[in-house]
């Protein structure tokens, strides 16, 4: 079940990112890539937006992708759970920026603006909904 989660992270182009702090909880559409072993999601946002507020203050987060665009029968719903980190490594955050730039080239003049930062979510659970019934739980082990 996990190369199915893994495959469905990989398909996927676009994730709605919830995000809260005192209680308020916020969503956003996003586009993001994932590292090679689909334990890191890279999103880039920018510093003067709520969602980003929020990370600085609470940095559980959780993601939701789905298969509602395709043809796939029955539609899956993956929700993700995960901790923003932030990458202080300048190598690793030049490397990530390239390959989602490679991914997402329209995204470049968003990413180039002063305000755009590069967000890692470390996961550490999948809930797999398969269906209307059907349920996978995995935990991440640290």
């Amino acid at each position: 079940m996990i190369d199915r989660i893994e495959s469905l992270i990989r398909k996927k182009k676009n994730c709605v990112l919830a995000t809260s702090t005192d209680d308020k909880p916020h969503c956003s559409l996003m586009t993001y890539i994932v590292d090679e072993n689909c334990r890191e999601i890279y999103l880039i946002t920018h510093k003067r937006t709520r969602k980003y507020s929020n990370l600085q203050k609470n940095n559980y987060v959780s993601l939701l992708l789905d298969t509602r665009d395709s043809s796939d029968d029955p539609i899956q719903a993956l929700t993700i759970g995960g901790i923003y980190i932030p990458i202080e490594d300048p190598v690793k955050r030049k490397r990530i920026l390239d390959q989602f730039l490679s991914a997402h080239p329209s995204m470049k003049q968003f990413a180039d603006h002063v305000e755009a930062e590069l967000i890692c979510i470390k996961i550490d659970s999948f809930l797999l909904l398969n269906g209307l019934t059907d349920t996978y739980f995995f935990e991440i082990s640290s």
